[in-house]
């Protein structure tokens, strides 16, 4: 049999995570040590109370069955949490959803909304799901360029008009996957009215909510005056919550749009696990001490990266949020052959800039999901690899 993928799948590139997993591995079996800082998996444990809860309701045995949907008290305790967190008032009836895991609503959600030569704004560096959920829908990518000399923030005035007239939606992410930058809140009342102007649907990634350093403000695009009216926001449980196994996540904001992607998800899923549900409520409804903390950990952990690499001679910005670090690299190197070389002959995984989009060409992303120790023994790995680059 000679199977020939479709012509959807034929678009989407070969997963480079999955490729930096091959090398890593085939480093390991040559016998080299190596620091994974490719995929952003939390190393961190969830919280012992988020674990007791989750064991807690296993033991009942009559939980075992399909959930369908999220049960009403995760969709309270995802209010809660917006109230408390981003004072935020939702209808956890109509404008929360449950997902398995945000990706999950972000590979759906253009199926559910978008048709064939629909366009959608997709940001460029931005993460790879975009894209692909687009192409799987059959609409068409129109990339809003993110550059370091614009704050990673897409220019919204550059988009021609007759692209406006056939865009449907338009995909942001702040906290941003890959570039770590923050939108304040100017700019997203900007992106409320320029979606209202145009008829468009905002999809705000918000997944890394938590992760934002330096006592910089947490801003939910749903705090903005008008935002529901034209806008949905994905956020997780993973990265918050050190909860990425679980897969479970949710959607809040446009009730329209929610009740859409709801449709569409009745059709392909039968719900979360009941325990995971009341795992994920007990995380919610917390005191959210342990974020405080979580915070901190990571503060340290990019401090502790940013300084090792400085004294190798590479300058990295310090990112403002999230567990990665965008570094732009060396110039005379594309970012897969720098990425490769550094897995080889130094033990040291990232990820090449240019698996999140043209523009992402000239970096790599690199994940801080080791400890500060490992993280600054991997700058001294680097800095070797980098000596021995310039004496060669």
């Amino acid at each position: 049999m000679n199977l020939v993928g479709s012509e959807k799948l034929q678009k989407m590139t070969a997963s480079i995570f999955q490729e930096i997993a091959d090398r890593k591995m085939e480093a390991i079996k040559n016998g080299k040590d190596v620091i994974d800082l490719s995929v952003g998996s939390p190393d961190f444990a969830p919280p012992s109370f988020v674990v007791d809860a989750l064991v807690e309701s296993a033991k009942d045995t009559s939980k075992y069955g399909y959930t369908l949907k999220g049960i009403e008290e995760f969709n309270e305790a995802v209010g809660y949490f917006y109230k408390q967190r981003y004072h935020v008032d939702l209808d956890p009836a109509n404008e929360v959803l449950q997902l398995m895991g945000s990706q999950d609503g972000l590979a759906h959600l253009a199926t559910a909304i978008i048709n064939p030569g629909d366009y959608v704004l997709v940001p460029d560096p931005g993460y790879p799901i975009y894209e692909a959920s687009v192409n799987i829908a059959g609409g068409i990518i129109y990339p809003m360029p993110l550059k370091a000399e614009n704050k990673f923030l897409p220019n919204l005035h550059d988009i021609p008009q007759d692209v406006l007239q056939k865009t449907k939606m338009m995909i942001i992410s702040y906290p941003g996957n890959p570039v770590t930058a923050l939108a304040d809140k100017v700019f997203f009342e900007k992106v409320v009215e320029f979606a209202r102007t145009h008829n468009i649907l905002v999809v705000h990634d918000f997944a890394y909510s938590e992760l934002i350093f330096d006592e910089h403000p947490q801003i939910s695009f749903m705090s903005i005056a008008g935002a529901k009216e034209v806008g949905i926001e994905f956020n997780s449980l993973s990265k918050t919550f050190n909860m990425a196994g679980c897969r479970i996540g949710y959607v809040v904001g446009n009730p329209q749009a929610i009740q859409l992607l709801a449709t569409f998800k009745s059709n392909i899923d039968y719900g979360v696990f009941y325990p995971i549900q009341k795992a994920a409520v007990k995380a919610l409804t917390s005191d959210f001490a342990y974020l405080r903390e979580q915070v901190k950990e990571y503060e340290l952990r990019r401090d502790a990266l940013i300084s090792g690499l400085e004294k190798s001679g590479w300058k990295v910005k310090k990112s403002p949020a999230t567990m990665f670090v965008w570094a732009k690299i060396p110039s005379g190197w594309t970012s897969r052959q720098f990425a490769f070389e550094l897995i080889d002959r130094a033990g040291v995984a990232v990820i090449p800039g240019d698996a999140f989009g043209a523009l992402g060409e000239g970096y790599v992303r690199i994940a801080m999901v080791q400890p500060p120790e490992r993280l600054t023994e991997a700058a001294e790995r680097i800095e070797q690899f980098l000596a021995e680059v310039v004496e060669k």
